[in-house]
């Protein structure tokens, strides 16, 4: 699944270690959705993500996500977490494109020979 918006807050990354004794990182993020109705979700991004995505609040990104919920003494808990960060569709890209008015040409070496 995917969710595309605007990073609007970043929150305090936290960390700890397991029953297992390996040590864990998350850091949180607001995503602002687009749209008539924007949406706020909080996303977590664990581990090595976190330098490897490099997210910046302000940007704009599509990010693959997964959504799971977990039972925990009799109430339920959601955590969105991003497992991909696509940043073309941040409008980055399309700022080195040159702009097209139109396709259509007169001249004779732009016409296709069949």
């Amino acid at each position: 699944m995917d969710l595309s918006g605007k990073i609007i807050n970043q929150l305090q990354e936290v960390s700890g270690n397991s029953k297992s004794g390996n040590a864990w990182r998350k850091q949180e993020y607001i995503v602002e959705t687009g749209g008539q109705y924007p949406k706020k979700v909080c996303v977590s991004v664990w581990g090595d993500k976190i330098d490897q995505f490099g997210l910046k609040v302000g940007e704009q990104v599509t990010l693959g996500i997964d959504v799971e919920s977990r039972e925990y003494n009799g109430r339920w808990y959601t955590e969105v977490k991003a497992y991909k960060v696509d940043r073309t569709s941040g409008g980055s890209s399309s700022e080195n494109m040159p702009e097209v008015d139109t396709f259509y040409s007169e001249s004779e070496e732009d016409k296709l020979p069949f």
